[in-house]
């Protein structure tokens, strides 16, 4: 037995390769506390530091100043490649990396502790927050300056402790049901590769002896029936139930064997309570607000209909939706910087993020229905063979935060709009195969239905990226 294994599995128990990483991470639990307090800390200082300092002068660099290095390390490489990496590896980020799951499950070791209320279980949540994080960040240009992101980040980092001091018990209560991310990466952690599997006739007939390691105890701070995990969706991959009862391992599987899997009797009796919420985000979050909020600004139509909308409010002298609110932490408020926000801005804003995601989610949602009615199945199993193409949506999305920070320091990338085409031409032959392996007796309805579903998000990244 090795180091790894040590005092978690019985002698003799043979551990793949890929498994002894999980066995290491439980086994080693204190060398991820430390990376996740180096990233609190480091997140701090990204964070909150730059809301106090000046905007940065026209000849900044990220380089030599702290702000620009900031927005560039938060929205041009981090974000990112966090998306990158749930597809990738699960849900890792949130287990290992995550400072507001570190901070909201240490707080609440020491919390009040309380039990987890009905309305705070609302699967709605996760969809709400995702859609009120998106559109707020971008009525106060949460990407281009320092203080609304020190706003909704630091918020929600606030609330993650806060919800951490109030209810559970060494647990992430926060991240299991509010976290405005957490489903997103619930969705795009079912085609992950890599997951942590459970047999559950190995946990079942596990001796008595080899029920829990007493020098590395289980702790699932999401929340999970360990016994039960049948998903990804909710697993944070820390590590810390490795080899329970030698029933539990790391280990590689097909990306889209959760998405074809049938469900179990358990789980088709509560899909309508499990799912419907999810696939809604799918479809009219990922597929629908979020495109909106990336497109908005380089959007011709906005410019002309903010242009119209203004000519008939002076002819009608309806001057105050002309006018600027001052509030920046309620529109964009920056005049020093010639960049302020009036009325009218904030309501075309959210004009065209709200007709996009009708149009596109609707459009979707009227497919995955179709498709249902053709395979037999509930709706919300076609949409997520969409999960490839919406993850790889939104990656594309925030790669232009990052190609747009390389530019203003003068590296042009004339490549990344082929690079972006690449991806998400895969991401739409990923899905479709999805479509085709899900209904075997219906392959060609399901995979055409898919294929018309993404041909409207695709036709409109196809237009931001070569037409406007």
């Amino acid at each position: 037995m090795n180091s790894a294994t040590e005092g978690i599995l019985p002698a003799g128990f043979d551990v793949p390769s890929l498994a002894r990483l999980g066995l290491a991470m439980r086994r080693h639990r204190s060398v991820i506390v430390l990376i996740q307090w180096a990233v609190a800390l480091s997140y701090l200082g990204l964070v909150a530091v730059p809301a106090f300092l000046p905007l940065p002068l026209e000849n900044a660099h990220i380089w030599n100043n702290l702000t620009r290095f900031a927005q560039f390390v938060i929205w041009g490489i981090w974000w990112p490649f966090v998306i990158a990496s749930i597809m990738a590896f699960g849900r890792l980020w949130c287990g290992v990396l995550c400072p507001e799951g570190a901070l909201t499950e240490w707080v609440s070791r020491s919390g009040l502790g309380r039990g987890v209320p009905r309305w705070l279980k609302w699967g709605g949540w996760p969809f709400v927050a995702f859609v009120m994080t998106t559109v707020f960040g971008q009525m106060t240009s949460v990407y281009e300056y320092p203080k609304p992101a020190l706003l909704i980040l630091g918020g929600s980092t606030m609330g993650a402790i806060t919800i951490g001091l109030l209810y559970g018990r060494g647990k992430r209560v926060w991240c299991r049901h509010l976290c405005p991310v957490s489903g997103m990466f619930a969705l795009l952690a079912k085609i992950a590769p890599v997951h942590f599997k459970v047999n559950q006739a190995a946990w079942d007939t596990a001796p008595v002896g080899h029920r829990t390691s007493r020098q590395h105890p289980v702790n699932c701070a999401p929340l999970i029936n360990i016994r039960r995990m049948e998903s990804a969706s909710a697993c944070h991959m820390c590590g810390r139930c490795a080899g329970e009862r030698s029933a539990v391992q790391l280990t590689l599987r097909s990306p889209g064997a959760e998405i074809l899997k049938e469900p179990t009797p358990i789980s088709q009796g509560k899909a309508d309570d499990t799912d419907r919420w999810p696939a809604r985000l799918l479809i009219f979050g990922m597929l629908g607000v979020a495109l909106g909020a990336f497109q908005w600004r380089s959007s011709p139509w906005v410019v002309a209909a903010k242009h119209a909308m203004t000519t008939w409010l002076v002819e009608h002298e309806i001057l105050w939706p002309l006018s600027q609110p001052g509030h920046w932490w309620l529109l964009t408020s920056y005049p020093e910087v010639n960049d302020a926000f009036t009325w009218l801005d904030g309501g075309m804003l959210l004009g065209y993020i709200a007709i996009e995601a009708l149009v596109v989610g609707g459009w979707i949602w009227g497919w995955m229905r179709l498709i249902s009615a053709f395979i037999e199945l509930p709706w919300q199993r076609p949409t997520y063979v969409l999960i490839p193409f919406a993850g790889a949506s939104v990656f594309v999305g925030l790669s232009f935060l990052t190609t747009s920070h390389f530019a203003e320091e003068g590296v042009l990338l004339p490549w990344a709009g082929v690079v972006r085409t690449v991806l998400l031409t895969l991401a739409v032959f990923w899905s479709a195969a999805l479509a085709w392996r899900l209904a075997p007796r219906r392959r060609v309805a399901a995979t055409f239905g898919t294929l018309m579903a993404v041909a409207l998000p695709f036709a409109a990244w196809a237009v931001e990226l070569f037409g406007w």
